[in-house]
């Protein structure tokens, strides 16, 4: 029996104070640097509300983020986001994609995935017992 895929969502933050790791497995994050957004940007040139990230689940039971500029009531930030080098209000976000909020501010989105590990039912290999090869060879000897 195969387990499901599973995805790991990660954001890692660049800014005036550093560098951040965010795991993401919520339905939606602020981005910005107002103290009340759930991802916070340290720099001046970054909007207090500038991003949202919305989760985006899929019939396969996977799940996308969707990063869109502004916050959640739909009003745009002052300076845009730029993804991957072009500005856009929006994009379902894909592995390594660059997200810049401003002079030194970025984000790298990763979508680490692993593939589905195969299980065993319980009960299906009960009547195996396993012998260390030292021992079997000493058993070999003995019957001789």
């Amino acid at each position: 029996m195969a387990s499901k895929p599973r995805q790991i969502h990660l954001l890692i933050i660049e800014d005036d104070k550093g560098r951040q790791e965010y795991h993401l497995d919520g339905s939606t994050y602020s981005i910005g640097r107002d103290p009340s957004c759930d991802i916070r940007l340290v720099s001046h040139f970054v909007s207090r509300h500038h991003a949202t990230l919305k989760r985006i689940e899929h019939d396969d039971d996977t799940c996308s983020y969707q990063i869109l500029d502004g916050n959640f009531k739909g009003k745009p930030s002052s300076n845009g986001i730029f993804i991957n080098g072009r500005r856009l209000p929006k994009r379902e976000l894909q592995h390594e994609d660059k997200i810049v909020f401003g002079p030194q501010v970025y984000a790298i989105y990763y979508l680490l995935k692993r593939d589905a590990i195969m299980t065993i039912p319980p009960g299906e290999f009960d009547d195996i017992t396993l012998i260390n090869p030292r021992t079997a060879g000493e058993l070999e000897d003995a019957a001789r």
